[in-house]
């Protein structure tokens, strides 16, 4: 008897395999299966490696010939390195990555099209002290230096400034500059007044380069998570467009449901069947537990959290995946903040110009929790000039209520 029931379950599992086999084998080579980009934020191994993309091409084209100063924020883990990565190949003309994609379409509608670029790029992110954010950018700058030449300045904002003049000579090109999680250093002090005030100096002593050089510049972009409008990169350049809470960007990052379905098909075909439910109802599953994004005032526009989605459909399991990721020494630092006492995050709210201009600070943590992901957004009254929050999706209120025990004064339904 045994031995009957061992076989019957392994011709189960033969029948399984051989299902999706024969759905693999049906698909012809322009459908064919490729890889979950698990963390990758090369656009070029993407491309080149077999993963799925998703089609965000048409944000970056907008960017890069759009105005020249821009800054897009998102929570962490919402595939801000990888549009980074992006746009830089795109500025270095690297047509034979952007086949098939909706960059193409656009690129014809210019004069001169795949312009081949300098693009000064720097990552921010990991540094935790002055003296080592001053070291990256100085060896990046070293770095550029041996193809433009050595300066004979030793302060970073005039070695910067002689770098895009001399690059702009040599290629008759305007450059681009990129700065990938700009406010990662700041982030990680904002507890840590002395080394934060030595940062700010750091960033002073760099960015103001970018405004005299305006005319050798194409585009500036920054990502990160949290503005500090207190810094000269936003006010010596005060034209910067603060690109996060515009709702024709509130899609640019993250993935919508629409794209899951056309993007992920055989991976939710497959979790669904191991799960024994339907694609639908999983769907519906992963919409409480990663879904409910809002990034602007119109909150039709919603996205899932990518990173967790994305993970789900690598281990067939929906779980909490954001949170495990890191993070959680800032929030709980921010979750002791005494102006979080009493507050109810499913029914909170900030005024628009909090919400938009204000710079982030540890006096005001909802601020912070906003732009770190841990509320969004749920509705905006005009009338009174407000923006009212909520806890985005099961995920983050699975964080939250775990973060929050041992701490009196919340009001945070496990649901």
């Amino acid at each position: 008897m045994e031995k009957v029931k061992k076989n019957s379950e392994l011709l189960a599992r033969l029948e399984k395999s051989m299902y999706f086999c024969k759905k693999y084998c049906d698909m012809n080579e322009d459908t064919k299966i490729l890889k979950l980009p698990l963390s990758i934020q090369s656009f070029e191994e993407i491309r080149n490696g077999g993963y799925v993309y998703v089609d965000k091409t048409d944000y970056v084209w907008k960017i890069a010939n759009g105005k020249k100063f821009n800054f897009l924020g998102r929570p962490r883990r919402f595939g801000k390195s990888l549009f980074a990565d992006t746009m830089r190949c795109y500025f270095e003309g690297r047509q034979d990555l952007f086949e098939n994609l909706k960059i193409m379409d656009l690129e014809h509608t210019l004069e001169h099209e795949w312009v081949k670029r300098q693009v000064f790029e720097f990552n921010f992110g990991g540094f935790e002290t002055a003296e080592a954010l001053y070291d990256h950018i100085s060896g990046k700058i070293t770095e550029y230096e041996e193809i433009y030449g050595k300066s004979v300045y030793k302060n970073l904002k005039d070695r910067f400034k002689s770098l895009m003049e001399k690059a702009f000579t040599a290629t008759g090109h305007h450059v681009a500059v990129i700065v990938d999680e700009y406010d990662a250093p700041l982030q990680h002090t904002l507890f840590k007044k002395e080394e934060h005030e030595k940062l700010i100096l750091i960033y002073r002593s760099f960015f103001p380069a970018l405004k005299d050089c305006e005319k050798y510049l194409k585009c500036l972009f920054l990502t990160g998570v949290t503005k500090f409008t207190s810094l000269s990169l936003f006010t010596t350049l005060n034209t910067v467009s603060i690109l996060g809470y515009l709702p024709e960007y509130s899609k640019a990052l993250g993935l919508t449901g629409q794209e899951i379905l056309d993007n992920f098909q055989f991976q939710l075909e497959e979790m669904a069947e191991q799960q024994g439910t339907t694609v639908s109802q999983l769907l519906a599953n992963m919409k409480a537990m990663y879904d409910g994004y809002h990034f602007s005032e119109d909150t039709t526009q919603e996205v899932y959290n990518p990173f967790s989605v994305i993970n789900a459909l690598s281990d067939k399991k929906i779980i909490n995946y954001w949170a495990a990721s890191g993070a959680s020494k800032l929030l709980s630092d921010i979750l002791k903040r005494d102006d979080l006492s009493g507050v109810d995050f499913d029914n909170c709210s900030l005024d628009e110009d909090e919400l938009q201009l204000d710079d982030v600070s540890i006096d005001n943590s909802l601020l912070i929790l906003y732009q770190a992901g841990y509320l969004t957004i749920k509705s905006h009254n005009k009338k009174l000039e407000l923006y009212e929050l909520c806890i985005p999706n099961k995920e983050v209120r699975n964080t939250l209520y775990t973060e929050k025990r041992g701490i009196s004064g919340y009001d945070i339904v496990e649901r």
